[in-house]
């Protein structure tokens, strides 16, 4: 029985700290512990450029499906396969409330489909997903969708971000990935 427990608590920590693409943030339900029901769908992050952290998701409230609200990223109590949990509706605020996140959400970043280029300009593609650390809402992987020519020979690229040198609003600059790797290895017979 115990050693049942202590599986469980090893499996709950390594779950607890996985990171999550960003389907499991993106248009996802929005349920009140205090009600047990959905009072909204979380439609798309609030994305700080400057280090990559979530700040919050735009909402669109279930009661008033016209009325866009925001969740910050510290009313956020789990994520779960179900959805995002929070205490009750009244976390939920409308965005022009929100002064501390004014000049973040008016830059309006989003991450999917912007363009990803080495230091020394090489174009690598376009961020198709990314993963986040649920704990501390930093995004900590990109995944980088290559052309078709380019994916034929070397499929989907990851970039950590320790890799990210610069991201500004039309791209994101990255560490050569393949810097040090030679172009060709000679086989021996």
């Amino acid at each position: 029985m115990s050693q049942q427990r202590s599986a469980n608590r090893i499996n709950s920590r390594y779950t607890d700290r996985m990171l999550q693409l960003s389907n499991m943030l993106i248009n996802r339900p929005v349920l009140s512990l205090r009600t047990g029901t959905e009072v909204a769908t979380a439609v798309s992050p609030i994305i700080n450029p400057n280090n990559l952290k979530i700040e919050g998701f735009y909402c669109q409230d279930s009661f008033n499906r016209k009325h866009t609200l925001v969740l910050v990223e510290q009313d956020i109590r789990d994520i779960l396969p179900q959805g995002i949990v929070i205490n009750d509706f009244d976390v939920l605020v409308s965005p022009e409330e929100l002064v501390r996140l004014r000049d973040i959400m008016d830059i309006d970043f989003t991450l999917i489909g912007k363009p990803v280029v080495t230091a020394d300009k090489t174009r690598m593609g376009k961020v198709g997903d990314f993963a986040t650390d649920v704990d501390s809402m930093f995004i900590q992987k990109l995944y980088v969708t290559r052309s078709m020519i380019k994916s034929l020979t070397s499929g989907e690229l990851g970039v950590d971000r320790s890799q990210i040198i610069e991201i500004t609003r039309k791209q994101i600059v990255i560490s050569n990935p393949l810097k040090g790797v030679p172009m060709r290895a000679n086989a021996v017979a």
